[in-house]
């Protein structure tokens, strides 16, 4: 078995057009698709798709080419609705169950923007997905660029997770987990492993992969039942003094570091 992890203190998208962008000679200005994402709309890939589906227009002109620039004084729209560049917030909740990771929820359940309404005058968006039934770490922002780059899986963003289980983790799973597994959607590879109680119900995990429920599925693979999901760590922010449903602003120093994380696609 490995050391114990200090757990106290611990999407694909459309794929790139391979045509190649009109070359923008007007000089200095902001790309568009870094402007929409300036403007709380969405993440970058999120607004070149908008701009080629002919929905976004700058000074009523309608707009398709990926490497446009908006100069000082453009007007943005998305359909008849002006984008306007806002202050960027940075919120850090730790999750309950029974809240949906979504900013809105048809079936009128509970979600997770019902915790931190009262966080910004701004829209936040959760940065990823914690399902239904699990806890713990999720970020919460309006800055898309930064959104963007925590959720793509080139950036390798750490997370580490607390699990506990309905029986004790058998010896050659364990090392079953460690060597790496195929799933349905493919292999997967975690970074560490450790036996958190003696019981050995409570397992400390810590991999890069954002994939879909991907913790869970590796012990159900195995033939386990996951009775509690809790995310201790992403991307370096823990949940030291932040207890469950309570939500708390990123220092500076905290924006900083997330900020140097991976690179921009852009």
């Amino acid at each position: 078995m490995r050391k114990k992890l200090d757990l106290k203190s611990y999407k694909k998208g459309p794929g790139k057009d391979k045509t190649p962008a009109k070359k923008d000679t007007r000089g200095p200005g902001i790309r568009l698709n870094r402007y929409i994402a300036h403007c709380g709309v969405c993440s970058r890939r999120e607004a070149d798709q908008l701009i080629a589906e002919g929905k976004i227009r700058v000074n009523n002109k309608l707009i398709t080419e990926m490497g446009y620039k908006v100069m000082p004084g453009d007007k943005v729209y998305l359909g008849k609705k002006l984008l306007q560049k806002e202050d960027y917030a940075y919120v850090l909740l730790n999750k309950p169950k029974d809240f949906i990771t979504t900013t809105k929820d048809p079936g009128n359940r509970k979600t997770v923007m019902d915790l931190v309404k009262k966080a910004a005058d701004v829209r936040l968006y959760p940065v990823g997905r914690l399902d239904r039934n699990t806890t713990g770490l999720l970020l919460m922002t309006n800055d898309g660029e930064l959104a963007d780059r925590l959720s793509h899986p080139s950036n390798n963003i750490r997370k580490i997770y607390k699990v506990e289980l309905n029986q004790p983790l058998r010896q050659e799973d364990f090392e079953k987990i460690v060597r790496g597994l195929t799933l349905d959607d493919g292999p997967i590879t975690i970074d560490d492993l450790a036996l958190v109680e003696p019981d050995g119900k409570t397992i400390g995990v810590e991999l890069h992969s954002g994939r879909n429920r991907i913790v869970r599925r590796i012990f159900e693979h195995l033939g386990y039942e996951v009775t509690r999901l809790d995310r201790v760590v992403y991307a370096g922010l823990t949940k030291a003094n932040l207890p469950r449903g309570k939500w708390r602003y990123l220092t500076d120093k905290e924006i900083g570091l997330l900020k140097k994380k991976g690179k921009p696609r852009y």
